[in-house]
């Protein structure tokens, strides 16, 4: 995939997302699922990122540790040293044993060049009060350090968070992340936070809306698309691409 490739502005209609990477078939947000997706050739990868104890940002979807690794309790509760030691293979298949849960940065710097990046943060990691190493500035400025805001999209629930990250210096282009497709002030807040996109629930999703969101020009890119009759569904609306968690199979 060349370097042009890889930025927003210059993506590949429908865009195939993998959702938590290659989740399918590979232990979701780890390094393996990443590898695996982009050997596949997708364009973007999504993750999700929660903040470790001593405040790092960590790839990780739960906010607590039982589902994907063999840890127990909240991810706030442990450091990032403390974190690592956890197998977050395991619960898969024993063959991933040993997988980590990765930082952010380490995930950074494996896909970058290689593939855009979908980062979501997590509304149980947001803080009202927006100090100074909140989990969006944290996200906003490793981006920046490598020089990434030209692939990477910031996309969370809580559109507090994307209200924040829209005054920061150098920040990349946000999504808006929808339950309920429905709602009719979905258009009017991606318009107010300039989202690049909104990534709704497919289950609701209707033609209507995702021809005011073209209106509007943000691109729509609907989340568990996870069989092929629901990404052909979703191809008829006319959406710009689909987060799925098997990039190889489903969209054919």
């Amino acid at each position: 995939m060349s370097s042009q490739s890889v930025k927003l502005t210059n993506f590949k209609r429908p865009l195939i997302i993998a959702h938590r990477g290659y989740r399918a078939k590979y232990p979701e947000n780890t390094l393996a699922s990443f590898r695996a997706s982009l050997d596949a050739g997708v364009q973007m990868i999504e993750l999700d990122v929660m903040l470790s104890k001593d405040r790092k940002v960590v790839v990780i979807h739960d906010a607590t540790l039982d589902r994907t690794t063999n840890g127990y309790g909240p991810v706030n509760g442990y450091t990032i040293k403390e974190l690592k030691a956890f197998d977050a293979g395991s619960w898969f298949q024993p063959r991933f044993a040993g997988e980590q849960i990765p930082t952010l940065g380490e995930v950074l710097d494996d896909v970058s060049g290689r593939a855009m990046i979908n980062i979501e943060i997590k509304t149980s990691a947001f803080e009202a009060c927006h100090p100074v190493d909140s989990i969006e500035r944290q996200v906003v400025e490793l981006v920046a350090r490598n020089n990434l805001q030209a692939s990477v999209l910031i996309s969370s629930f809580e559109w507090k968070i994307l209200d924040h990250i829209v005054t920061m210096k150098d920040a990349p282009g946000i999504a808006l992340l929808s339950r309920h497709p429905a709602d009719r002030d979905n258009v009017e807040r991606c318009v107010g936070l300039k989202a690049f996109s909104w990534h709704p629930n497919c289950c609701e999703l209707q033609h209507e809306q995702v021809k005011k969101m073209h209106e509007a020009g943000i691109y729509v890119f609907p989340y568990n698309v996870d069989s092929q009759k629901g990404y052909q569904r979703m191809l008829q609306m006319d959406v710009d691409g689909v987060i799925t968690s098997d990039p190889v199979t489903v969209p054919k």
